[in-house]
């Protein structure tokens, strides 16, 4: 009987050496609710609006964004004032260059936004608006008036966002003249009132980012209007954002309203935008 060696073949010179494929990086995905109530109010005059949130392929061509216009009450046609302003705003983020800046595109498109709300009212109405766009995983902003940006990271809530309001410009004057303490100045007068929204005559000031932000796995971005965000409580807010899905995190807040039972509530309005792998 012969015995064969088992022989080991020499690799063939034309054979490619196997190599492992590349790991490809993870992008962020985003999670959105939403929540909307009346209140005490007769009729809603807040709108809002999320463009892309439901398709991958245009998140990451264009990216998704989120907006929130109050109506002001009190003057003329606030339904008319932040629908406008939706509709403007959505337009100018479906034209934008992607590869230019998106921060200063961003605000000019508050300012065309207010330009059309004062174009259609004649001045005489407006809306505060705050709004947001993540794109290639980093949050541009904008808002004017006395709406709410919260960004919720690793437990801990921050505003991202400042008011247009007379106790601010108060405050901003004061400090340049010196005093830091800002206390007094929640006391006086029409404290709240606005001295920026979008449709007045004059219009002129737009907080937002110079930069982006870069957002991570777990951050949850709340924007909603004051009937949200001036009522509940920064730990209420927090306390909400850490529980359940999105939609959960959106009735929770609004438990919260109904909690607070405020005999003059405003029209509330908010989006909850939760990111992750």
């Amino acid at each position: 009987m012969a015995l064969f060696k088992g022989l080991r073949q020499k690799p063939k010179e034309d054979c490619l050496p196997v190599t492992e494929r590349p790991s490809i990086k993870r992008q962020l995905g985003y999670y959105v609710a939403n929540l909307q109530g009346i209140g005490a109010r007769e009729r809603q005059e807040d709108s809002f609006t999320v463009a892309g949130a439901f398709d991958v392929a245009a998140i990451r061509e264009k990216g998704l964004l989120f907006a929130v216009c109050d109506g002001m009450g009190g003057m003329k046609d606030g339904k008319l004032a932040s629908e406008t302003a939706i509709q403007s705003l959505r337009q100018s983020f479906a034209e934008m260059n992607r590869d230019s800046d998106l921060a200063a595109q961003l605000k000019e498109s508050v300012f065309l936004a207010s330009s059309r709300v004062e174009a259609q009212i004649g001045g005489d109405g407006g809306s505060t608006a705050v709004i947001g766009i993540l794109y290639q995983e980093r949050l541009f902003y904008a808002s004017v008036g006395d709406s709410y940006l919260y960004l919720l990271r690793d437990g801990r809530l921050l505003r991202l966002n400042t008011e247009h309001n007379l106790c601010h410009q108060k405050y901003l004057e004061a400090i340049r003249d010196g005093d830091l303490d800002p206390a007094p100045l929640r006391e006086i007068p029409e404290a709240a009132a606005l001295t920026q929204f979008l449709g007045m005559t004059g219009f002129h000031d737009v907080d937002g980012s110079v930069r982006p932000l870069p957002m991570q796995e777990g951050d949850v971005l709340l924007a909603c209007s004051d009937g949200v965000g001036g009522v509940l409580h920064p730990q209420e807010i927090a306390k909400a954002l850490q529980g359940g899905s999105v939609e959960q995190m959106c009735r929770t807040l609004e438990e919260g309203l109904v909690l607070h039972n405020k005999p003059n509530q405003d029209n509330y309005t908010a989006i909850v935008v939760k990111c992750v792998l």
